[in-house]
């Protein structure tokens, strides 16, 4: 898990998130890692105000575009917490690998992040605020 660039996370969505991973540290071994790794994210970001957190910056419910910088792949995301996971939808839970390694990225940022099916490179190209969703307070 390499991340060049410094991370922003929503002071909001640092709560909300040490939350799920106290909740998920009590789940099975591959949830309490998954919880460890995005507990370390959480813990090297830079933590804004809510409502200072920059439009660009990837937060919870997120919509994403992500490029594979390997294929040029493009693929879209919007990042939500478990219970809402739905691939077919494209909604990513904030603990699967990927979704912890986009998190508090901006539009240009580059990063590399392992996955289960390998190291990844990706770019982020646009992020949309889903203020809706994003109003789900836990």
């Amino acid at each position: 898990m390499k991340k060049t660039n410094r991370i922003i996370v929503s002071d909001r969505d640092a709560r909300r998130l040490r939350v799920l991973v106290d909740q998920a540290l009590h789940l099975g071994p591959r949830e309490k890692e998954y919880a460890l790794r995005l507990l370390g994210e959480i813990d090297r970001a830079d933590i804004v105000p809510h409502e200072k957190l920059p439009e660009d910056v990837i937060a919870l419910y997120s919509e994403v575009e992500l490029e594979d910088l390997d294929d040029g792949e493009i693929s879209k995301y919007t990042l939500v917490f478990p219970e809402e996971a739905d691939v077919t939808e494209g909604k990513i839970s904030i603990l699967a690998p990927i979704g912890t390694g986009m998190l508090g990225f901006r539009v240009g940022n580059e990063f590399k992040w392992e996955t289960p099916g390998g190291e990844m490179r990706l770019k982020v190209r646009k992020v949309t605020a889903n203020k809706e969703s994003g109003m789900n307070l836990r």
